[in-house]
């Protein structure tokens, strides 16, 4: 039997709408993980509204951006989707994403993205 696989996630950030009107910050760079192992990326944000939405998508080798889960500010209770857990802590301006029994196939760069409401209609 061989070696589990390596996974590698590669952070980066996106900003939805303006760049002045907010902020997304992503310190983590490249991890290389264990297959079944869980993995938490984090995420920094500045937001200028009370309503604001943050997402999380993934990018494989093939290129094309994958939509993965998201958190609405104005709901307390933290999001989960399948294999993906957030961590949504409003008081500090931070999200993070859990990834549980991480398959060889979550090789990708993570984005986390932000929306204010107040462009919801830009």
């Amino acid at each position: 039997m061989g070696l589990p696989g390596l996974l590698r996630a590669v952070i980066a950030s996106v900003c939805l709408g303006p760049i002045m009107a907010q902020k997304v910050t992503q310190n983590q760079s490249e991890i290389s993980v264990l297959e079944k192992e869980d993995v938490t990326l984090n995420c920094a944000y500045e937001a200028n509204s009370y309503t604001y939405y943050l997402f999380w998508y993934k990018q494989p080798l093939s290129g094309e951006m994958i939509f993965l889960i998201h958190q609405e500010s104005y709901n307390e209770l933290n999001t989960t989707k399948g294999q993906y857990f957030l961590n949504f802590q409003k008081a500090t301006s931070s999200i993070s994403l859990t990834i549980t029994d991480l398959q060889l196939e979550d090789s990708a760069v993570y984005f986390c993205a932000l929306r204010d409401h107040s462009e919801a209609g830009a």
